[in-house]
């Protein structure tokens, strides 16, 4: 009888405690999330927006906390996607209000 589960010729053992073991993709399995405050251009006609990913917090909350940093910066954005987006060069601001709320934020993408 030939086995449930083949890949490519070779044999692969279906152990339920290591698959509910195994992070989803996304997750991390050790320490707080990590935020981070980086800037994209792509797909914005060359216009850069400050980019905040990886906040731990509902889709309300997300919202508020993106019309606070908008005010701080005096600028335009939204969320999108779980992400909060600020429009313009704003990084060092950002990072410098998340780190007061008492989240570990860091500088993204060089």
């Amino acid at each position: 009888m030939k086995p449930k589960y083949t890949f490519r010729g070779a044999v692969v053992r279906a152990n339920p405690d290591r698959i509910k073991s195994l992070p989803i993709h996304g997750q991390s399995t050790s320490g707080p999330p990590k935020v981070r405050v980086s800037r994209e251009v792509a797909g914005r006609a060359g216009k850069g927006v400050s980019v905040i990913s990886g906040l731990p917090l509902p889709a309300p909350e997300l919202e508020s906390l993106a019309g606070r940093l908008k005010k701080l910066c005096g600028a335009g954005g939204g969320v999108k996607d779980g992400r909060i987006e600020i429009q313009g060069e704003h990084r060092d601001k950002l990072l410098a209000e998340l780190v007061k709320l008492g989240f570990d934020a860091k500088r993204g993408g060089g």
